[in-house]
């Protein structure tokens, strides 16, 4: 794997790291070192990220946690030399690169590859994950909107002309390692802040999973002072249910051979703390039928089922191992 100092990738060398199948690599796509690393013999090998290594090497997989404009960059050779890349960066998540260029503001610099990626959001997408040459791993805040939504929408008890709101807290490892002054200590503690409203670049993954149009979504991110963790609360009207249980119902039905959803009893929701360090997505429901008011709330850890654990739970799939192996 490369880009493995920052958050994603630290998080991924630690699950791999348990995986009874992996041997890890790590892959230097970069020349200078930007952290003091620890004396004594390497626990891992770290190699030059060049075709030549994932021949010599004969690696399966390579991961990319890594900036766009990298994963772009690399993509295409890894490929070439006969690897599977699992980017979990959003250079392959859109599908176009007129997509790719309003959200990310700038062009995209290998359009060949994105109507072969397949979108990695397993409950969803998991028969062309399987085969798949090039996956493009979720955004965390998409994973936690869609799995809530989806099959809500699929159901049609969503009044969408009422529209759809998302209001969504993340930790700040969400942000990434590079420091900036948005995100660093003094900034951060004993804040609570908002940013990138009405357009944020996982919106679009968002509306093209659960197939919405963008007027039809109201989304919000906001930066919470804690390390990680998602927490994702939906408001909309809801149609032809009675109950919390009828919309749990729904989930149940979708999501009953999944095995990184949980849900919760009518009334009851999750916290950030209940999937902290996993690769679970717990989902609460309540409805109020006399006003057709319904809330879903959804939580993950961005760095588990948000990018690393979702990231390996899609390499299981793709090399025919069980899903979820290291992640339980």
């Amino acid at each position: 794997m490369a880009g493995f100092r920052g958050y994603s990738g630290q998080e991924l060398v630690a699950i791999l790291s348990r995986h009874p199948h992996v041997e890890l690599v790590l892959l230097e796509h970069r020349d200078a070192e930007d952290r003091p690393q620890p004396m004594g013999p390497p626990r891992f090998r770290k190699l030059p990220c060049t075709p030549e290594t994932v021949r010599a090497e004969g690696l399966a997989v390579v991961f990319l946690p890594t900036p766009a404009e990298a994963s772009m960059e690399l993509a295409p050779t890894l490929l070439g030399a006969g690897a599977k890349v699992i980017d979990l960066s959003g250079a392959f998540r859109l599908g176009t690169p007129e997509n790719y260029a309003r959200w990310y503001k700038e062009a995209h610099t290998a359009p060949e590859l994105l109507k072969e990626a397949a979108y990695g959001l397993p409950e969803f997408c998991r028969s062309r994950i399987t085969g798949a040459k090039l996956i493009a791993n979720p955004g965390c805040y998409p994973t936690a909107a869609n799995l809530a939504l989806k099959p809500l929408l699929d159901a049609g008890v969503i009044v969408r002309e009422s529209g759809i709101v998302c209001d969504a807290k993340s930790g700040v490892s969400g942000a990434g390692r590079k420091p900036s002054l948005k995100t660093g200590f003094c900034e951060v503690t004993e804040n609570f802040s908002t940013y990138a409203i009405l357009e944020h670049r996982h919106v679009p993954e968002i509306l093209r999973v659960s197939n919405l149009e963008e007027g039809e979504l109201s989304f919000t991110a906001q930066l919470i002072p804690i390390d990680r963790g998602i927490l994702e609360t939906i408001y909309f009207r809801a149609k032809d249910v009675h109950s919390a249980q009828d919309l749990l119902d729904i989930y149940q039905k979708q999501y009953s051979d999944e095995p990184m959803i949980r849900l919760y009893a009518p009334g009851q929701a999750p916290d950030i703390r209940s999937v902290a360090r996993t690769n679970f997505c717990d989902l609460g429901v309540q409805y109020d039928p006399r006003t057709m008011r319904a809330v879903i709330v959804a939580a993950i850890d961005n760095l588990g089922k948000g990018a690393a654990g979702q990231a390996v739970q899609n390499m299981n799939l793709a090399l025919g191992f069980s899903e979820t192996i290291s992640l339980l």
